[in-house]
């Protein structure tokens, strides 16, 4: 399996209204290193899993939409706990609405809070041809 992995960074705030969350019920603020990882079973007739650029663009277009926001403003978190795991699937449907996954195995998303803490949401595309 052939992996490509971009990353950047978001900063958000956003408050965790359930009393698990203790503390963060409150409004704080978060900056998250994301990583983003495209797989693919073969490469592409140029030798790549994906061209760099159009997966840096695509990153940082949907991480746009969310730098320097408030998430609990947001129509997407509307109803719905805006936890990292939350976040990185979101950001994951959102890269899948802006690439062509045509070939692809799977992405990967990673959120990335703190050196020791992180976590990530896995997709895979199992209903295109010459995945596996």
């Amino acid at each position: 399996m052939y992996t490509l992995t971009v990353r950047d960074h978001v900063m958000i705030a956003h408050s965790l209204a359930d009393p698990f969350f203790g503390p963060a019920q409150r409004l704080h603020g978060a900056t998250f290193v994301v990583e983003t990882t495209w797989r693919r079973a073969t490469l592409t007739e140029h030798a790549v899993v994906m061209d760099i650029g159009v997966a840096g663009d695509a990153l940082r277009a949907v991480l746009a939409e969310l730098d320097y926001r408030n998430l609990d403003e947001l129509p997407a978190f509307a109803g719905r706990l805006s936890t990292t795991e939350a976040l990185a699937a979101y950001i994951a449907e959102r890269l899948c609405d802006r690439v062509d996954t045509t070939g692809m195995a799977g992405l990967e998303v990673t959120l990335r809070e703190h050196p020791d803490a992180w976590a990530s949401y896995a997709t895979t595309f199992p209903d295109q041809p010459g995945r596996s």
